[in-house]
């Protein structure tokens, strides 16, 4: 059984070394909290490669996990798996050579390094796993979604309709044509 991996990756040793010098973890058993409704549906997985630069670190990321939640076109249950890789440049907070805090106006909206010289993994995680996340999840590629009369999910046991299951507050639209239509009354 493999343990998962911190949620705090310490670098201070590569950064200590020359630029090209480099380090790879392995991810295995993680799970975070997601921002905007997102679930996992299993542990992230997978590796990261971390190279030594002149400025800071190169991270390059191969992970893999799943999400849960609600298919856009029948709303049932919806899994999305997700591969994602990436690269991000990642800062020291604090200067190698005098151990003040770095200039962050050179790079403000860089992503650093705490203080201890560690990556904090459960941010960077959950920013790529919300890129990574379908905008419009599916149960299937192709989902033919729900009825516009009945509401039910649309697939082999559903049934036409011949209009006189239609709500009849939405009836009227039955005669609504789109100029050009071929079909007008």
């Amino acid at each position: 059984m493999t343990r998962p991996a911190p949620l705090n990756l310490p670098l201070a040793g590569l950064l200590a070394e020359g630029p090209g010098e480099a380090r790879r973890f392995d991810l295995t058993g993680i799970q975070i909290p997601l921002d905007d409704g997102l679930v996992l549906a299993g542990p992230i997985e997978g590796s990261l490669d971390i190279a030594r630069t002149n400025r800071g670190l190169i991270v390059d990321g191969h992970l893999r996990t799943a999400l849960t939640g609600e298919c856009s076109r029948c709303l049932g249950p919806a899994l999305s798996t997700l591969a994602m890789d990436f690269r991000e440049e990642v800062l020291p907070s604090i200067d190698l050579q005098s151990g003040a805090a770095a200039d962050r106006s050179l790079d403000p909206d860089a992503t650093r390094l705490n203080d201890h010289h560690e990556l904090e993994l459960e941010t960077f995680l959950r920013e790529a796993v919300s890129l990574a996340a379908p905008i419009a999840p599916l149960c299937q590629p192709d989902c033919p979604g729900l009825c516009i009369v009945c509401g039910e999910r649309l697939g082999d046991r559903h049934e036409d309709h011949d209009g006189a299951d239609i709500d009849p507050r939405l009836a009227a639209l039955m005669a609504f044509r789109v100029d050009g239509d071929a079909d007008t009354e």
